[in-house]
């Protein structure tokens, strides 16, 4: 949905618009569990299904591959700083493997090694994929807590 279409939409047309998105494959997104309980999820998916990124004006389109992009990570509070995000990184990278996706993008903020509030840090650290093996493509127009986000790739083919 559009902001707009998911503003204008029921909660029972949101649920169920969110069912269907269970339903395809890929899945859009992976949980992490600690003790059986739920600590985090990142969200992901072939770029060309994301609307939002598809339109994006601070975002650019690379080139016509189809992509897997990765778009946000959440960490439960409790289970920051544990290595959760990364953990959920591996399991992207694992399971777009099995998937045989030809590569993944991300667009994760620059912290330039400063801390960050997590509010700002949904979308990762360019830190965090650089030691997962993405590159470095093109800093874009997007911004998190007024730090660039760099367009990063990891071919996977």
């Amino acid at each position: 949905m559009t902001s707009g279409e998911y503003g204008r939409a029921s909660q029972e047309e949101r649920h169920a618009a969110l069912s269907a998105q269970l339903e395809e494959s890929p899945a859009p997104g992976l949980l992490a569990y600690v003790d059986n309980e739920a600590a985090g999820w990142v969200g992901f998916g072939p770029r060309e299904r994301m609307g939002r990124l598809v339109r994006s004006r601070t975002i650019p389109k690379l080139d016509d591959l189809p992509v897997w992009a990765i778009t946000c990570f959440t960490v439960r509070v409790g289970y920051r700083r544990q290595g959760i995000a990364r953990a959920l990184l591996d399991g992207v990278i694992a399971y777009a493997r099995e998937q045989a996706a030809p590569a993944l993008e991300a667009y994760p903020v620059d912290t330039a090694g400063r801390r960050i509030h997590g509010t700002a840090a949904y979308v990762g650290t360019a830190g965090m994929f650089e030691r997962a093996g993405f590159r470095r493509v093109v800093e874009t127009d997007a911004r998190s807590d007024h730090l660039p986000r760099w367009l990063m790739r990891l071919e996977l083919a």
